[in-house]
């Protein structure tokens, strides 16, 4: 399961009335890990030169988890960009990037999301993460 959803979220869902605000503060409590990885790459895209990279490998499995289903969730990854104000890059199983609107599509957003970065990314050890 990707997110731990409260019973009385759940309802207002199946009743259509989840707004973003709701379901971001979900991810929130249900993915700390994640979120904080998330949150770090914001913020410091928001203030250095435009671009972050979390590049640590979590911790143990259960973040690692999370921070898959974050990302690998279209809503979830989604719900995280319109709230940070950012694009997030993924590769492997660890290295996240927060880039600004304005930077999307350009050389080092190109570069971060090619298959040859993806590529020079890997190692023996992240082969199975």
């Amino acid at each position: 399961m990707s997110l731990d959803v409260p019973t009385a979220l759940l309802e207002r869902a199946e009743a259509g009335q989840v707004d973003d605000a709701e379901f971001v503060d979900c991810v929130r409590r249900s993915l700390p890990y994640a979120w904080s990885v998330v949150a770090d790459v914001a913020a410091r895209a928001a203030g250095g030169d435009g671009v972050a990279e979390h590049a640590v490998p979590p911790p143990g499995e259960a973040e690692r988890g999370q921070l898959l289903r974050a990302l690998a969730s279209d809503a979830i990854r989604g719900g995280l960009e319109r709230h940070f104000g950012v694009r997030l890059a993924f590769q492997n199983c660890h290295r996240v990037a927060a880039f600004p609107p304005a930077l999307v599509g350009g050389p080092v957003y190109r570069e971060f999301v090619s298959p040859l970065a993806q590529i020079r990314n890997q190692s023996p050890e992240l082969r199975n993460c």
